[in-house]
């Protein structure tokens, strides 16, 4: 589906002529649409950590769901990382180049890889539950803010903060729009499936410990 709508994007459509991005334009239809997964599943690990917090009994799978959502964000989000690395090369002159965007992204991961870590200092499973999902709470909101208000508050070279136009400016004839929402549901549907086995495979594993 995904080598669908990119092939789609690429055969069907021309790209319209930005300055300076050019044919880098069509990223657009991996970068942000992996960022958009990525935060759909932080979200739904939030989810999950209030309505583990709120049973009296900590319903496993709530945690399981919390857990695998982040593993499988973290993912999209280093691929998101990467990518918007390989597109900073071409439009700003280097892959990194200390932008707040590009700060705010490398510290949230970096949040959420010690909600990681956390996780496996603690041996008892409801107080696991218990304290990481507290903790995805607040990472959550902190990371929010890394790469949604400070970048918008700061100089940022990025499309859509510090005062630069977002490209919705620049697609005034909706040819982006025709590749990017598909691209943005198709990438969302990957991680969400992805997850959902995770899920699974968790479910299985505790069965399987509880039958011991």
């Amino acid at each position: 589906m995904l080598l669908f709508y990119t092939l789609w994007g690429g055969l069907l459509f021309e790209a319209p002529r930005l300055n300076i991005l050019n044919e880098t334009i069509r990223n657009l239809h991996f970068h942000v649409p992996m960022w958009f997964g990525m935060l759909i599943l932080l979200a739904v690990s939030v989810v999950n950590s209030i309505r583990y917090l709120g049973k009296s009994l900590h319903h496993a799978p709530f945690d399981f769901w919390a857990v695998e959502s982040v593993n499988t964000a973290l993912i999209f989000g280093i691929l998101g990382l990467l990518t918007g690395m390989v597109w900073a090369k071409f439009t700003w002159g280097s892959y990194w180049s200390n932008d707040p965007k590009q700060m705010g992204a490398a510290v949230g991961l970096l949040i959420y890889f010690g909600y990681l870590l956390l996780r496996n200092t603690l041996e008892d499973e409801q107080q696991r539950g218990r304290i990481s999902a507290v903790y995805s709470i607040f990472a959550f909101v902190i990371y929010i803010v890394f790469i949604f208000i400070l970048p918008r508050l700061t100089d940022s070279l990025h499309p859509g903060n510090g005062g630069n136009p977002g490209f919705n400016a620049y697609d005034l004839d909706s040819k982006l729009r025709l590749v990017f929402y598909p691209a943005v549901l198709a990438w969302t549907l990957l991680a969400v499936w992805i997850t959902s086995v995770r899920v699974r495979l968790q479910k299985l594993k505790h069965q399987l410990l509880e039958i011991d």
